[in-house]
């Protein structure tokens, strides 16, 4: 339940604070299909919020030259993890 309602959360920050500059989006499943895996990427913190989650994935997506990213696994509690689906 808690990782649903992250990856909602996680969904909506990314609407939010998408500027236009930035290279990398998060897609969902849907979008995903057809586009090419490039593996997937993980952070993980202690105290912190959901909008780190995405910057710090969004980043990492950014750096190994993925145009686009998918939130496939996310927990929370006092510490935080997230995993990432990269994309071409």
């Amino acid at each position: 339940m808690k990782s649903a309602m992250i990856i909602a959360t996680l969904g909506l920050a990314s609407v939010l604070s998408f500027s236009a500059g930035a290279a990398v989006h998060q897609i969902n499943a849907e979008q995903a299909q057809g586009l090419q895996s490039m593996g997937t990427v993980s952070v993980s913190q202690i105290g912190s919020d959901p909008m780190d989650m995405h910057h710090q994935l969004a980043a990492k997506a950014q750096k190994e030259g993925a145009s686009s990213y998918r939130i496939i696994e996310a927990r929370t509690g006092d510490t935080w993890h997230a995993t990432a689906e990269l994309y071409k």
